[in-house]
C-alpha cells in the first residue's frame, strides 16, 4: 500500500516537472535564440515597455494644446531591420534635408492600422529613438535596454530622459521651459491643409503633362478632398473630424511622392516657380481690382440716373409759375447761416440737406445754396419741390448762368480722365466771392458729407483773421495725415522758397470761409497765378487740394478734429467713437456712399437720411 502511493507522488512530480521543463524547451527550439537573436527577442520586450509613451504624448498634444509640441519625428521604412549604421544615417539625413513635415502622421496611421504586429513597434522604437538622437545613441539605449528590460516602467522612462539630457540638452531645456502655456493657435490645423494642397500641387508639377500615373492620380483626388474638407474654414474649429482623417490620408501620399520624387533642389525650384507665377497671378488681380474700382466711382449707378431722368421729365411737366422754391426772399440775407453744395449729384445733395435740418436747432435760420450745372439743374430744382425742407431754404443755380465766369477763362482742360479733377464744379469754390457777392461768410460742403450735429457755435469762431477754418491733416501717423509735398513739387524753387514742407495741411469737405477777407487780400486772382503757372510746367499733382493749400497757405485757421472726420471713403478702420463724435463725418475718397463699392460698416451713416420709401426711388428700385 505504502509502495503504490510512493509510485503515485512520483509519478505526479514527474509530470509537473514535464510541464514546467516542456514550455522552456519548446520556445527554446522554436525561437531557435542564438545570442543575436536572443538580443533582438529583449529589444522586443523593451519595446513593450516604451509603447505607452509616445502614445500618451500624442493623445497630450491633441486635446490640448500647443504647450507640449512634440518634435519633428523622421519616418521611413526599412526592408531590413539589421541594415548598417551608414544606411540607417543616409536616410535620416534625406528625410532632413527634404523639410517636409509628414512624420508624424505617418506614425499615427502606421500605429492605427498595425498595432498588434512585432515588426511595426521595432520600427516605431526605432523611429523615436532617431528623434531623440543619433544612432550611436539609438544603439547604446538598446543595450542598455538589455540588461534593464526587467524593471519597471518609471526606471526606464528615467533612463530615456537622462538619454535625451545627453543628446539633446538644448530640447530637454526647452521643453521644461514650455511649462508656462503659450497663446493657442487657433489656424494651425487650417494652414497645414493648405501647405499640403501647395506640396501636392508641386509634386503634380514634376509629372509629365498627360501623366496618369498611380501616384499622380492619388495625389488629385487628394487635392480634391482637401479642398472640400477645407471648404471656408478659416479656424481649426470650423474643420470636420473627417478633415483631420484626409489630412492623414494625404500626408501618406505625399510620403509616397516623396519617395518617387527625391530630389530636393528640383522641389525647391518647381516651389519658387510656384510663388514667382502666384505672386504675378496677385499683382495682375490687383491691378484689375483697383482699374475696376475706379471705374466704378466714374461712373453713374443706374439707380441714380433713372431717378435724374424721371426728375426732370417731372420738371419740364409743370407749368413755369408752379416750379417755385419757398422762402426766396432769404437768399441774400447775410445774417443768417448760409451752406453752399457743389454737385451733380441728387441724392448726395438731399443726405447733405436733410441731415444738417435735422441736427439743427434753429432750422429757420438755415440756408442752402446747391450749385450744379444745367443738365442736373431740372432734377435736383424738382426734387426740393417734392421734398421741401421745411423751416430752411434752398436755393439752386446753374453754372451756366455765371456769365461773369467767362472773363477768367479759368476751366482749362485738366490732364486727367477722372471726372472728379475735370469737373468744372470742383473749382467753382475759389469763386465764392463772385457767387455770393452779397454775403459776408459760407461754410462749404462737398457733397460726400453728413451732419451729425448742430452747427451753430461754428458761426461764432474767432477767425482771427483768417480766410479759411478747416481740420488740419498735419498729424503724422493718423488716416488723413498729407505733407505739402504730397501733391505739390517742391523740387521746383520757386515752390520751394515760398512754402514750408512741412506746413500744417488742411482738408476739404467742411470749410467756413470769411468772404470779406478773401476779397480784401485778392485770393481769386492768387489762385489764378498759381493756376497758369501750374499749366506750364509740373508744380502739382490734379485737383483742387493742392491748389488750395498753395492759395490759402498761412490764411487758414486749423479746427479742432472733431468738426470732421475723414477718411470714410478709404479707409475701412476709422475709430467707430470718432465717428459718432464728430460733428461731420467726410466719406472723401473713391468709395462714395450711394455706390456699390461703398464700405459697408459706414453706408448706414449716410442712408438714414435718405427716404426710400418715396414713391419716386421705388419707382428706381434705389434701395438701402
Amino acid at each position: 500500500m505504502k509502495l503504490s502511493r510512493w509510485w503515485q507522488r512520483t509519478l505526479i512530480l514527474a509530470l509537473l516537472s514535464v510541464s514546467v521543463v516542456a514550455p522552456v524547451f519548446l520556445v527554446y527550439h522554436r525561437l531557435n535564440l542564438t545570442p543575436y537573436a536572443r538580443r533582438e527577442f529583449q529589444e522586443d520586450i523593451s519595446s513593450v515597455t516604451f509603447r505607452t509613451d509616445p502614445l500618451q504624448l500624442n493623445a497630450i498634444g491633441q486635446e490640448g494644446v500647443e504647450e507640449l509640441e512634440e518634435p519633428k519625428e523622421v519616418v521611413y521604412k526599412e526592408k531590413d531591420f539589421g541594415s548598417t549604421n551608414s544606411s540607417i544615417q543616409q536616410k535620416i539625413n534625406d528625410c532632413e534635408k527634404s523639410k517636409i513635415q509628414g512624420c508624424r502622421n505617418n506614425i499615427l496611421e502606421r500605429n492605427e492600422f498595425n498595432q498588434d504586429t512585432r515588426q511595426e513597434l521595432k520600427a516605431q522604437q526605432k523611429e523615436l529613438f532617431s528623434i531623440v538622437g543619433n544612432e550611436n545613441t539609438f544603439n547604446t539605449t538598446v543595450t542598455h535596454n538589455q540588461s534593464m528590460h526587467t524593471h519597471s516602467q518609471k526606471t526606464t522612462d528615467a533612463n530615456v530622459e537622462m538619454k535625451d539630457k545627453k543628446s539633446m540638452p538644448r530640447a530637454t531645456q526647452n521643453h521644461q521651459s514650455s511649462r508656462p502655456q503659450p497663446r493657442r493657435v487657433l489656424n494651425q490645423k487650417v494652414l497645414e491643409i493648405k501647405d499640403q494642397i501647395i506640396r501636392a500641387r508641386a509634386y503634380l508639377g514634376f509629372a509629365s503633362p498627360g501623366s496618369s500615373s498611380r501616384l499622380m492620380k492619388e495625389l488629385k483626388l487628394r487635392i480634391k478632398e482637401m479642398e472640400r474638407a477645407l471648404g471656408t474654414a478659416t479656424k481649426d474649429s470650423d474643420l470636420s473630424r473627417s478633415a483631420l482623417q484626409k489630412m492623414r490620408h494625404m500626408e501618406a501620399s505625399l510620403s509616397k511622392a516623396d519617395r518617387a520624387f527625391p530630389d530636393c533642389t528640383a522641389m525647391a525650384t518647381k516651389l519658387r516657380a510656384m510663388n514667382h507665377k502666384t505672386e504675378g497671378e496677385i499683382h495682375y488681380q490687383q491691378r484689375e481690382t483697383t482699374y475696376l474700382v475706379h471705374l466704378a466711382a466714374r461712373t453713374t449707378p443706374r439707380g441714380l440716373h433713372c431717378l435724374s431722368m424721371q426728375l426732370t421729365a417731372d420738371y419740364f411737366a409743370l407749368r413755369p409759375e408752379d416750379r417755385k422754391l419757398p422762402n426766396e426772399n432769404k437768399i441774400n440775407d447775410p445774417k443768417l447761416h448760409h451752406y453752399v453744395v457743389f454737385s451733380d449729384n441728387v441724392l448726395a445733395c438731399a443726405v447733405v440737406v436733410n441731415s444738417t435740418i435735422s441736427n439743427a436747432k434753429k432750422q429757420g435760420k438755415l440756408v442752402f445754396h446747391v450749385v450744379t450745372n444745367s443738365l442736373n439743374f431740372p432734377a435736383i430744382w424738382m426734387w426740393f419741390l417734392l421734398n421741401p425742407p421745411g423751416k430752411a431754404t434752398v436755393h439752386i443755380q446753374s453754372i451756366e448762368n455765371f456769365e461773369w465766369l467767362l472773363k477768367y477763362n479759368a476751366f482749362k482742360e485738366q490732364n486727367s480722365s477722372d471726372p472728379r479733377f475735370t469737373s468744372e464744379l470742383n473749382y467753382l469754390r475759389f469763386y465764392l466771392p463772385d457767387i455770393f457777392p452779397t454775403l459776408n461768410k459760407v461754410v462749404l460742403f462737398d457733397h460726400d458729407v453728413v451732419v451729425q450735429q448742430d452747427l451753430s457755435r461754428l458761426w461764432n469762431v474767432n477767425m482771427k483773421g483768417k480766410v479759411n477754418a478747416a481740420v488740419g491733416t498735419c498729424q503724422e501717423g493718423e488716416t488723413s495725415f498729407h505733407r505739402m509735398d504730397t501733391f505739390i513739387n517742391f523740387s521746383d524753387p520757386l515752390i520751394a522758397n515760398r512754402f514750408d514742407v512741412n506746413a500744417c495741411t488742411w482738408a476739404f469737405g467742411m470749410n467756413l470761409f470769411d468772404l470779406q477777407q478773401w476779397r480784401r487780400q485778392n485770393l481769386t486772382a492768387l489762385y489764378h497765378s498759381y493756376l497758369q503757372m501750374g499749366s506750364k510746367r509740373p508744380l502739382l499733382k490734379t485737383g483742387s487740394l493742392p491748389l488750395g493749400w498753395l492759395t490759402f497757405y498761412n490764411k487758414t485757421m486749423i479746427l479742432d478734429k472733431r468738426w470732421q472726420i475723414l477718411g470714410l471713403g478709404y479707409d475701412s478702420d476709422v475709430d467707430k467713437n470718432q465717428i459718432d463724435r464728430a460733428a461731420v463725418i467726410h466719406f472723401d475718397g473713391i468709395r462714395k456712399p450711394w455706390l456699390d463699392i461703398a464700405m459697408g460698416r459706414y453706408k448706414s451713416y449716410w442712408t438714414k437720411f435718405v427716404e426710400f420709401h418715396h414713391p419716386i426711388l421705388q419707382r428706381c428700385n434705389l434701395q438701402a
